[in-house]
């Protein structure tokens, strides 16, 4: 296994991303790479287009074919594929707020966040719209490129408020010639 830590430039200058290296089987045939991203996230709820971001992960990794699983490792910020266009973003976060409000009164909120008891903010809603939305995606790539439709695009969802999040990304596959060398 091997360590690495690079950085990656993102669309937005808002927000950081680290890129870590979690390790590598190099070989022949059928290979796994995995990589965590490091973003801070602003509010909640917030798409933010991790794309470009997961893409450059499969151009530094050298993957061909195969697929990407892009996999948040919190129980309050998801991974979804949808459209980026600003008003439909809009629209996702008014709904997730009307089906699962905030303001409704959540047990968790009382037990495992009280303000007075750790200073966090209450966040039952988040876990209950992390419920409907999902940890992971899975991206077939062929060619080096991921398989997504023209509008398509990766988000991390953040439903509770702004902090550090780590994505996974693991990538499953055929490599090109030299790689692992």
């Amino acid at each position: 296994m091997r360590e690495m830590e690079a950085s990656v430039q993102t669309d937005s200058p808002a927000r950081t991303v680290q890129v870590d290296g979690l390790g590598a089987q190099p070989g022949s045939g059928m290979q796994v790479v995995s990589r965590a991203l490091h973003i801070r996230t602003e509010r909640g709820p917030q798409f933010i287009d991790i794309t470009a971001d997961v893409q450059e992960v499969i151009d530094g990794a050298g993957i061909r074919d195969g697929f990407a699983l892009v996999f948040s490792r919190h129980t309050t910020a998801a991974v979804r594929i949808n459209e980026a266009e600003p008003h439909l973003i809009a629209d996702m976060e008014q709904m997730l707020e009307a089906v699962i409000p905030s303001c409704n009164d959540y047990a968790h909120n009382r037990y495992a966040h009280a303000e007075p008891v750790n200073g966090d903010r209450p966040n039952g809603h988040s876990h209950c719209q992390h419920l409907l939305l999902g940890a992971s995606e899975a991206v077939p790539i062929a060619g080096g490129r991921l398989m997504i439709g023209a509008w398509q695009r990766v988000f991390l969802v953040e439903l509770d408020h702004g902090r550090d999040r780590e994505v996974i990304i693991n990538l499953v596959g055929a490599w090109g010639p030299g790689h692992g060398q």
